[in-house]
């Protein structure tokens, strides 16, 4: 079944009138095409281009693209479930006119985030896209929330004119230092202009810890615009990147050794216009439907690392002491918690309040990640479940007796292990369906059997390029 915010076979009212109004302004810019975008379940970006004059089209009766990409791998080998990677089928991309921007950083070129139907005219079960906002709009008919999302960006910046397969940092100097931001500081500027001219509200811009490696933050949206914006920011940072002769890669790790990329999940809960996270009752200023929703995801981080960590790369960032958040514990503003509450500035804590979800990186499709840490929120909302003690500086530091005692315990340490925690977690799977809860445990499964055997070194090198 469908509803007013699924696209249909000729489409909603008013949609193909406003693609035609769209195109003649598109046209009028110089841009030829449009880029329609999506994440598969392996968290590669991939895409399908028309021409600018198609968009009428491809709004009142989509675009073609088989489903087997549900099963791809990042190294485009294909698994199979019940019902996916087979050859047989296909289905219908519809752009996201609300979202279509043209790309400062590729000129001649816009981009659209597509939502995937059948030829029936159905929900496609695989969707990821759809599947976040089914559950952004179950919580507001259900318990009358909205949310507030933003996903950090991080990515190691190389030189273009390394050889091929290899990363050479383009910047030297200290981690978080102004040599590095002087080095690439064009090439930064330009990619601050671009996110201006899409629409990115950037809130800072700055050199982080891991050889060559940036971070941006961006402003927070509803979370299917939220990680619409994931997507779209990355394709700007590349684009602007290659323009300067750079090589980008937001892979969980560019080397074995060393910090990560990490895209940590900033999510805050809304009723009426109010935080939930600030000015109440329970610890921090949290309501306690706030504090039972952050209980919520912090009971279920095992299970969801399947999906914020889904490449076999992404456990040779999740280590101890790396600020990544490998154990099962929260604490205020305490960054080595898998669960960072953040409570803002006096005086800006109404806007700022939010959790921070730390073991995530840029391999995990945005749409699922979003989709299921909110429902494990709503699942701890449910239950009016209690956070337990909260921790301060690194849960590394406590012996096996203490953390037990603190219901402290380390998140899987490997990919498989995840999809084992995954497996017996109903409550993921279910909010997934069947679909799409087993094209997640075919694809991981097959991405920890592609690197079966290889060293650190040639796992890391293995998805270097692939995100």
């Amino acid at each position: 079944m469908t509803t007013s915010t699924d696209p249909v076979p000729g489409g909603r009212p008013g949609d193909v009138r406003r693609a035609a109004a769209l195109t003649a302004e598109l046209s009028a810019k110089d841009v030829r095409g449009i880029v329609l975008g999506y994440v598969d379940t392996a968290g590669v970006g991939r895409v399908k281009t028309i021409p600018t004059a198609r968009l009428e089209t491809a709004v009142a009766w989509g675009v073609g693209m088989s489903p087997v990409f549900d099963t791809f791998l990042a190294d485009d080998s294909i698994v199979t479930t019940d019902v996916l990677g087979s050859p047989d089928g296909d289905l219908r991309l519809y752009p996201d006119l609300d979202q279509l921007v043209p790309l400062a950083g590729q000129p001649g070129w816009a981009w659209a985030p597509v939502d995937r139907i059948t030829q029936e005219g159905d929900r496609h079960p695989g969707c990821s896209r759809t599947f976040l906002r089914r559950i952004v709009t179950g919580a507001a008919e259900r318990h009358g929330l909205t949310f507030k999302a933003a996903l950090e960006i991080e990515w190691a910046v190389g030189l273009g004119s390394a050889p091929a397969g290899e990363f050479l940092p383009a910047v030297s100097g200290p981690a978080y230092g102004a040599i590095r931001q002087v080095e690439l500081s064009d090439y930064t500027a330009d990619l601050l202009a671009a996110f201006a001219a899409q629409g990115v509200d950037v809130d800072q811009l700055h050199p982080e810890y891991a050889e060559g490696q940036f971070e941006v933050s961006v402003g927070a949206l509803d979370p299917v615009a939220a990680a619409d914006r994931s997507v779209l920011v990355r394709q700007t940072v590349r684009a602007v990147a290659q323009r300067h002769g750079l090589r980008v890669s937001f892979a969980p790790v560019v080397s074995a050794e060393g910090v990560g990329n990490g895209g940590h999940l900033h999510l805050s809960c809304w009723r009426d216009g109010r935080n939930l996270h600030a000015g109440g009752a329970s610890r921090y200023g949290m309501t306690s439907e706030a504090e039972s929703f952050a209980a919520g995801v912090l009971a279920h981080l095992p299970a969801l690392t399947a999906v914020t960590a889904p490449s076999p790369a992404s456990y040779l960032r999740l280590r101890p002491s790396r600020w990544a958040g490998v154990f099962t514990a929260w604490g205020r503003e305490t960054r080595e918690a898998a669960l960072r509450v953040v409570t803002g500035t006096a005086g800006r804590r109404e806007q700022e309040a939010n959790l921070e979800v730390k073991p995530v990186d840029l391999a995990a499709n945005p749409y699922l990640a979003l989709g299921c840490v909110i429902a494990a929120g709503l699942d701890g909302l449910a239950a009016a479940r209690s956070l337990p003690e909260e921790i301060t500086g690194d849960p590394a530091r406590y012996g096996m007796d203490e953390a037990a005692a603190l219901g402290v315990r380390r998140l899987p340490e490997s990919l498989p292990q995840a999809v084992a925690e995954f497996r017996t977690d109903r409550v993921l799977r279910d909010a997934l369906g069947p679909v799409l809860a087993d094209a997640v445990i075919a694809v991981r499964l097959g991405e920890a059997a592609a690197v079966a055997g290889l060293d650190d070194d040639r796992v890391a090198a293995a998805y270097r390029w692939k995100y």
